[in-house]
């Protein structure tokens, strides 16, 4: 099949769950926008308001769609104020999402092609709510974008996006690192941001991970070699450093919420 005969594909990533209507809206309205449309789930589930588990979420699931993939993200407690809606282009591939820091592990980690605001109005469907831009400006937005509209018909290039803080661990002394957690799985694995590769020696040598209820100093490659009640470091599918039981919630165990900052130290 010939590329440009390709459906378009619109991916979704929000924190309004399956509970209520919103998302199967949303869905209404992407299809009746853009009906050759393939629609794909990402999650509904990130931890409600929650923008820095929303920013992981879609960092991981993008890099495996392909070009010309249309991402909508929607974790958006700041719907109705001043906070702007936007779209970026990046390697490729356009997220449409509000300027709330969400897309910022993606912004770091991809070449960016433009930002733009959404004030294009004629996107938007009539009657717009003050709190439901996912309806009403992000999925229109998307459709049109998926159907072929050039990003930079959306409205202004703006250059001043919004970055989330300590997206990114950093040295605090010899020997010490600072970092957060990201992300915690359904399964309570939290899901730090030490880079696994950076950090590849704690596989082999002495280290200590202090998290808000106890310390990690125990490293296994998968979950099975541990004992049920190890609380161990190892080095997830997602790239970075985690922390995790077999069969059990590290999470639960050690208090860890999202957002919480993790310091690790090596030995030497």
């Amino acid at each position: 099949m010939e590329h440009s005969r390709e459906r378009p594909i619109i991916t979704l990533t929000t924190d309004f769950g399956l509970l209520d209507h919103y998302v199967g809206t949303m869905k209404g309205v992407l299809v009746s926008r853009c009906p050759q449309a393939r629609l794909v789930d990402i999650s509904h589930d990130i931890p409600a308001f929650s923008i820095l588990a929303g920013a992981y979420t879609i960092d991981q699931a993008a890099r495996y769609f392909p070009e010309r993939a249309v991402h909508l993200v929607v974790i958006d407690p700041g719907v109705g104020t001043a906070r702007r809606a936007i779209v970026a282009r990046v390697s490729g591939q356009v997220f449409v999402a509000p300027d709330n820091g969400v897309l910022s592990l993606v912004l770091q980690r991809e070449r960016v092609g433009a930002c733009h605001e959404i004030t294009n109005r004629d996107l938007w469907l009539p009657d717009a709510s003050m709190t439901f831009h996912g309806r009403d400006v992000f999925a229109p937005t998307a459709a049109a974008l998926a159907c072929g509209m050039r990003v930079e018909d959306v409205g202004p290039e703006v250059n001043d996006i919004v970055m989330l803080e300590d997206v990114r661990a950093r040295q605090i002394e010899d020997g010490s690192w600072q970092g957060r957690v990201l992300s915690i799985d359904r399964f309570g694995n939290a899901i730090t941001n030490f880079d696994a590769k950076t950090f590849a020696r704690i596989a082999d040598a002495p280290f200590q991970l202090a998290l808000s209820g106890g310390q990690v100093t125990e490293f296994r490659n998968t979950f099975g070699e541990a004992g049920r009640d190890l609380c161990f470091a190892y080095f997830g599918s997602s790239g970075c450093v985690e922390v995790g039981m077999n069969q059990a919630s590290a999470a639960a165990v050690l208090q860890i919420a999202i957002g919480d900052s993790v310091t690790l130290r090596l030995n030497r």
